[in-house]
């Protein structure tokens, strides 16, 4: 890196910059209109870009070995590769839910969660299996709450 390096310059400009010019650079270096995120991930995406196409992005070999190991924990289904594993509870854990009068133990598994012996690819499922309604399931077992964060 030489003393006229660009990239350190442009990217500590990103943090003094408003949204809307933000939102302006985001048209230039991704050609599409930004996405209704928070100023932060603006920020971020961003100033990867701009890494990116300063430094050419990953070497294909580096591309490659990250499929590999996406491959490697999805097993290719790319339904399960959108779903954030550190999100997920640990294997092993057991939720405890009361409903009108009955406990209720689900087991999260490696492939999802288990009530009553039966497999569940999402505690949406099983909270619905237990009530009979529609419920988003991190709610129903205290693991979020009904409001935004």
């Amino acid at each position: 890196m030489n003393t006229h390096d660009p990239i350190p310059a442009r990217l500590a400009a990103l943090k003094t910059m408003k949204t809307p010019e933000l939102k302006t650079q985001w048209r230039e270096l991704f050609d599409s209109d930004p996405p209704p995120f928070n100023r932060r991930y603006l920020e971020s995406r961003l100033a990867y870009r701009i890494q990116e196409l300063s430094l050419r992005g990953l070497k294909p070999e580096t591309v490659k070995r990250l499929e590999r190991l996406g491959e490697e924990l999805d097993g290719g289904n790319r339904s399960k590769s959108r779903i954030r594993a550190d999100l997920k509870p640990i294997v092993g854990t057991r939720l405890i839910r009361e409903w009108q009068g009955v406990e209720h133990v689900v087991t999260v598994t490696a492939d999802g969660y288990e009530w009553q012996g039966r497999p569940y690819q999402s505690l949406s499922s099983v909270a619905r299996a237990i009530t009979g309604t529609r419920w988003n399931g991190w709610v129903f077992f205290g693991l979020k709450n009904r409001s935004r964060r």
